[in-house]
């Protein structure tokens, strides 16, 4: 089963919490046990599973990110301003796999997933869900 969750976003960079949509995905497909691939479209935005007691983590992220890559110093900016963006979605990753376990994610307590915007904000971002059943 595949499904496209849409979102927008209304930072240049910022995580927001999928969880929940992906829940609806998985209790839709009535998978009790198997995989479900959380997967970004576009070569700016990514997905993290990270903590999700308070926005602090969050926000370190982006704090780190904006560290490690700055703007404005890639070659790519000379094409459409954006290189950071696409060396934070390359080093994040545009996926990731959960377990499903009796019908639920196989996340921790402090676990959500996030899909991470590097080059907004958009009005629509596509994010692909893939289920996968255990035989």
């Amino acid at each position: 089963m595949q499904q496209v969750i849409q979102i927008n976003t209304r930072d240049h960079n910022g995580l927001y919490d999928i969880t929940s949509e992906v829940k609806r995905v998985v209790a839709a497909s009535k998978v009790r046990n198997g995989l479900v691939n959380v997967y970004a479209q576009g070569a700016t935005a990514a997905i993290m599973i990270q903590e999700n007691w308070d926005t602090s983590v969050q926000n370190d992220v982006v704090t780190l990110l904006h560290k490690l890559i700055p703007a404005g110093v890639w070659e790519h900016d000379l094409q459409d301003n954006n290189g950071d963006a696409h060396l934070k979605a390359g080093l994040v990753g545009p996926q990731e796999t959960i377990p499903i376990i009796n019908g639920e994610l196989g996340l921790s307590t402090w676990q959500n997933i996030f899909f991470c915007e590097f080059d907004g904000p958009r009005s629509q971002r596509n994010i692909m869900v893939t289920i996968i059943k255990d035989e």
